[in-house]
């Protein structure tokens, strides 16, 4: 009798992006382990300034980038511009805005999704989710 080992997926890696701990902390607890229960588990990097966010896209693979529009020096939607116009399949991009009234800004950026701060957990991980979920469909 053999026993079939049971692998679970790879987790998922989400890079965090704020100069404030504070927000960082906010997402990471409003996903959770996972942002959906059909999703694998999420592995984070947390990351405070602009330098080590743009080398940690380039160096590592990351399934989904959340970046803080609000960071300073560096905000969120200038990163994401700058990643999508220089990395060829570069991971989706969720944008943490200001107010609702900066969407037309995070078009601009050409982030994939925006949540507007304060952060909401449950529109927070439900934007997540639906990206993690595409990237995953067009990944296989």
């Amino acid at each position: 009798m053999s026993e079939e080992s049971v692998t679970s997926p790879d987790p998922l890696r989400v890079l965090v992006y704020s100069d404030d701990r504070n927000v960082r902390r906010q997402v990471l607890a409003s996903l959770g382990t996972r942002p959906d229960i059909d999703l694998p588990a999420i592995e984070y990097t947390e990351c405070a300034t602009e330098p080590m966010g743009i080398v940690g896209v380039v160096t590592r693979k990351f399934d989904l980038l959340i970046l803080d529009g609000e960071a300073a020096p560096a905000g969120g939607m200038g990163i994401a511009r700058q990643l999508k116009d220089e990395i060829f399949g570069c991971p989706p991009i969720l944008v943490l805005i200001g107010r609702p009234q900066d969407a037309w800004l995070a078009t601009w950026s050409r982030a994939d999704a925006v949540v507007p701060h304060p952060l909401e957990p449950v529109a927070l991980a439900k934007a997540a989710a639906a990206l993690l979920r595409r990237r995953a469909a067009i990944s296989r």
